[in-house]
């Protein structure tokens, strides 16, 4: 009964503040809610948001001996195997209509480097996608994607097909071992048609709407300013903007600071603990940053967050410690929903990362799965964006057109991304075939801790349950083997870097 009344007193708390709950509306239906996992089983919840990353240009290692085998992946997979394609990429700006891939180091230091990036705007989507009269992706038209590279270094200008290529598996054994061992999702698709800064909308409140009601999305990285992806959200400049754009596809320019209900809207009325990292206060990766309710700024433009939520919630890296996250693990202070982000150098972002995301990413699963969180912990491991990488799989629905009337026309679904789910419960060496986007992950939160729908992308998405088992015998953990340790993080003195403008 205590659970029936709090939740009522949610919903009437969120629809008396304008909040949505579901895609009729407060006062038009009801949410729909499945019966979470007992609350014993997952106390915990961890979102590890690496960056511009595609199943087929990140894990093709779980194709290739020594790292996995051939026969483990297809392009027509069966239930054991990868939906991984590799060979035979479609092009359609080449004699023939395909390309074979080529291989590239993750980072910006190797034998091959990674030093150019790739457009991920929404039009970058569109050459992609080369969506046909049916409204499906042809998934042919990477090699019209632009790139910008660092002039002086090699592969600037980079070869031909660019975007034709996959990572080193050298470069990622950690991230081949997590998919191996646990629960890897080959259908996993960005919920966005778009770069960073929308997606880091999406994965807190499942919308980059920029207001309750509006049927736009913020479509794009912000512009208008030399460096504007350092000093963005509702505290950035005045001359700076984003677009928006509109079921029809029309896009407009507007200043970044948005207000609409968030996942740690929900988590706040239930007295549920959350807390978010990012690299810095002003980053396009820094999602509450943009939030006019989170961030509270100091002035209308150009000022300092100073909402509650910022000063209790929000932990920025410092020239100190470029991963607080493990430190607060280690003391034994991880709240019951995280969003970790990575700084430039840890964030697989192609142009400004150095290679060290994999071990980044493996201290901080080793740090919760060597302590007491682990045997009540769900980590999520996901990437925001495709960053302009070729991927064979088409969304599984473009909404677009200008009578399409149905929540997310114009911007919704994006291409994929990896994603492993890591828990004791994680049902192990298993491959999702399932339909997910980042709204399962909020549904999945939502469902967990008992918690209305935000009536976002949350609403129509699954919610992760083919992921998991609760009853078999917990997984034991074992340490991730990885090149770099957790203390090398939190004793990396560097000031933490911020991504390009993508």
């Amino acid at each position: 009964m205590k659970r029936l009344a709090l939740l009522s007193t949610t919903i009437l708390l969120l629809c008396a503040t304008g909040f949505v709950l579901s895609l009729n509306g407060c006062g038009k239906g009801s949410a729909t809610f499945t019966v979470p996992p007992p609350i014993s089983k997952i106390q915990h919840v961890v979102i590890i948001f690496q960056e511009n990353r595609t199943p087929d240009n990140l894990f093709q290692g779980l194709c290739i001996a020594p790292y996995g085998s051939p026969s483990a992946c297809a392009t027509n997979a069966s239930p054991t195997q990868f939906e991984i394609q590799t060979s035979n990429w479609l092009n359609n700006q080449v004699a023939g209509g395909i390309t074979q891939p080529g291989v590239i180091d993750l980072g910006t230091a190797g034998v091959n480097p990674d030093n150019y990036d790739l457009s991920h705007a929404h039009s970058a989507f569109v050459d992609m996608c080369d969506l046909n009269a049916s409204g499906a992706c042809q998934m042919d038209g990477a090699d019209l994607i632009p790139t910008s590279c660092t002039a002086g270094t090699v592969n600037c200008p980079p070869p031909a097909n660019p975007g034709f290529m996959y990572v080193n598996p050298a470069d990622v054994q950690p991230y081949l071992t997590m998919a191996q061992t646990y629960t890897f999702a080959d259908h996993m698709f960005q919920t966005n048609q778009g770069p960073s800064m929308p997606a880091h909308q999406f994965i807190i409140s499942g919308t980059s709407a920029p207001s309750v009601g509006s049927n736009q999305f913020e479509a794009e990285n912000p512009t208008g300013i030399v460096n504007a992806g350092n000093n963005t959200g509702c505290t950035a400049p005045a001359a700076e903007f984003v677009f928006l754009i509109d079921p029809a596809g029309v896009e407009t320019p507007t200043y970044p600071c948005f207000d609409h209900p968030t996942l740690t809207d929900l988590l706040k009325t239930a007295n549920i603990s959350w807390r978010y990292y990012a690299p810095t206060a002003g980053s396009i990766w820094t999602g509450p940053n943009a939030i006019a309710h989170m961030c509270v700024p100091s002035a209308p433009t150009g000022g300092v967050c100073t909402g509650s939520d910022w000063t209790n919630n929000v932990v920025l890296s410092t020239g100190q410690n470029s991963a607080p996250v493990l430190t607060d693990i280690l003391n034994g202070k991880l709240a019951t929903v995280t969003w970790v982000i990575p700084n430039g150098r840890e964030s697989d972002h192609a142009l400004s990362n150095d290679g060290s995301g994999p071990s980044y990413v493996a201290s901080v699963i080793n740090a919760i799965g060597n302590s007491q969180y682990w045997s009540n912990t769900a980590i999520i491991l996901t990437w925001d964006d495709w960053g302009g990488w070729y991927d064979h799989v088409p969304p599984p629905q473009v909404l677009a057109g200008p009578n399409c009337a149905q929540w997310g026309c114009g911007y919704v679904y994006g291409f994929r991304v990896p994603m492993i789910v890591i828990s004791p419960y994680a049902k192990p060496a298993y491959i999702s075939h399932a339909n997910h986007d980042f709204g399962s992950i909020l549904k999945f939160i939502e469902t967990t801790f008992n918690l209305p729908s935000l009536g976002y992308a949350d609403a129509p998405a699954d919610d992760l349950s083919d992921c998991f088992n609760f009853s078999q015998t917990p997984i034991q953990f074992q340490t991730i083997a990885a090149p770099l340790k957790a203390d090398y993080f939190m004793n990396d003195k560097r000031p933490p870097t911020d991504p390009d403008d993508d």
